[in-house]
């Protein structure tokens, strides 16, 4: 008997770019999200069940390209994968959604506010 499993299929972490090569137009987009992610560990000290992602791809869709807010948090998942750092969030490894996204909207509107995707959980 054929055993078939989709996610085989599938691209891994290392087959996928890990960012959008977008520069950032001001030191807060940089600055705000790796603050949360220093009081976040500075909390959470104890707990390596969570993973806070700064200006990292977040992968839905193996056809489409990623959605890189400047960060976001999933809580249930291991801060520290194997012995090296994420080189993106590929959902359908992870398993686990976000449960939040943080974007730092520039001075200069530059499609930030008409080209974003979203990806909603029904």
């Amino acid at each position: 008997m054929l055993n078939y499993n989709p996610l085989h299929c599938l691209p891994s972490a290392e087959d996928l770019p890990d960012s959008d090569d977008e520069p950032v137009d001001d030191r807060l987009q940089h600055l705000i999200p790796s603050l949360l992610e220093a009081i976040l560990a500075w909390l959470w000290a104890s707990r390596i069940d969570w993973f806070f992602g700064v200006d990292m791809g977040i992968y839905y869709d193996p056809d489409l390209p990623p959605i890189v807010p400047d960060g976001f948090l999933s809580l249930g998942v291991e801060r520290v994968f194997d012995e090296n750092l994420r080189l993106s969030y590929v959902l359908w490894e992870e398993k686990v959604m976000p449960i939040m996204a943080l974007e730092v909207v520039s001075h200069r509107r530059r499609g930030e506010y008409t080209h974003r995707r979203c990806i909603t959980v029904g």
